[in-house]
């Protein structure tokens, strides 16, 4: 496989909705696409890295900065046999595993073009539908998040989870259990507790939650492991899993008891495929989150929630809760039972437009493969 041209774009689209989480709040998403050209044909990524370093390190100017200068000029150079040897074409590079999954992820679609089979398949997935479950932010008003659930729940979706910091938890927890005593109910505190909060956490045991995601620090397993000895409740790890050996770590630590798995933040589908695996072969069950994406980023969570061991309700909703006219045809729906059908056809199975793409572009660049040279 060899690489022809690499085109760097970044779009800004607004959310439909704004969106609030510990962190802040998020109305307008910029955003960088990878589009890359190779034998006749063009495959895309997306970067999700933010808008700030807040989540991680890493933010869309970085990701720009380190994709263009570093990681496109080694891409270029490589020999790829397929989207699992990326890892390795950028390796001498440390870190910024958001840059880099953005081109691992348009390889592997690429390749997938190639091997005329679904991205899905190319994966290794086996599920032909997956659950669905909805990431609810922080609301102005207690009512206004009551509403936002009614509506989640009439759209079928199978689990709802709650953003919450301190300030917007317990009282929350007790006012969504109390109207609706049965659904599948978890909470993502996107790492806003301390130590000190233990007693408090230990009080959601009451609201059985189906987990509670990164309460601690964004990079800890031994007080998460202190946390989990001391509640019923499922912690979830999110922020602290970059990569397999995090995974066996905090797994070997009983650090949590579930993983969410975002390909951005391990780095790739390679790194994503590995965490996976070492989470089945110990009985972790994992579910795939999400990062504000695109239907292009959001298609390719798709394809990675085939894999057998996703088995809870991940954060890949539709394209109409994010976003008031998506990047892709068709747009990611779900179905009223909550579930989103994997595409069979060859790549991704969904169509970029590369006019709606045109016209949200505020940044561009183009690196081209010097001229190969046959022996």
């Amino acid at each position: 496989m060899h690489i022809d041209a690499i085109h760097m774009r970044e779009i800004n689209m607004p959310l439909a909705h704004p969106f609030e989480t510990s962190f802040g709040l998020t109305t307008t998403r910029r955003i960088l696409l990878v589009e890359i050209e190779a034998e006749g044909l063009t495959a895309w990524g997306e970067c999700v890295a933010g808008e700030h370093p807040y989540f991680s390190d890493e933010m869309i100017d970085t990701a720009w900065i380190i994709t263009e200068t570093e990681l496109i000029p080694r891409l270029l150079e490589a020999e790829l046999d397929g989207g699992g040897s990326v890892p390795d074409a950028l390796k001498q590079v440390r870190g910024h595993r958001m840059a880099k999954a953005a081109l691992e992820s348009a390889v592997w679609d690429l390749e997938s073009q190639m091997e005329k089979i679904s991205l899905a398949q190319l994966l290794g997935g086996t599920r032909e539908v997956i659950p669905c479950g909805v990431s609810i932010g922080i609301q102005p008003t207690p009512e206004k998040l009551m509403e936002k659930i009614e509506t989640e729940l009439a759209a079928g979706y199978q689990r709802i989870k709650l953003k919450c910091k301190p300030g917007w938890d317990t009282k929350i927890f007790e006012m969504v259990r109390k109207r609706w005593p049965e659904i599948l109910l978890s909470c993502d505190a996107n790492s806003a507790y301390r130590m000190k909060d233990f007693d408090h956490i230990a009080s959601w045991d009451q609201f059985k939650l189906l987990m509670a995601e990164q309460p601690l620090w964004f990079d800890d397993f031994y007080f998460h492991s202190m946390l989990q000895k001391r509640i019923e409740t499922a912690i979830c790890l999110d922020e602290s899993i970059r990569n397999r050996r995090d995974a066996l770590a905090a797994i070997d630590m009983e650090s949590c008891r579930i993983i969410n798995i975002k390909v951005g933040r391990v780095g790739g589908f390679s790194e994503a495929i590995a965490v996976h695996n070492v989470a089945a072969e110990r009985g972790i069950p994992v579910w795939c989150g999400g990062m504000l994406e695109t239907g292009i980023g959001r298609a390719h969570n798709i394809a990675l929630s085939s894999l057998s061991n996703f088995k809870l309700p991940g954060d890949v909703s539709a394209s109409a809760r994010y976003w008031a006219q998506d990047i892709i045809e068709p747009e990611v729906t779900v179905s009223g039972k909550g579930e989103i059908v994997v595409p069979t056809t060859i790549g991704s199975g969904y169509t970029v437009l590369p006019e709606r793409i045109e016209a949200l572009t505020v940044r561009r660049q183009t690196l081209r493969a010097k001229a190969r040279v046959s022996a």
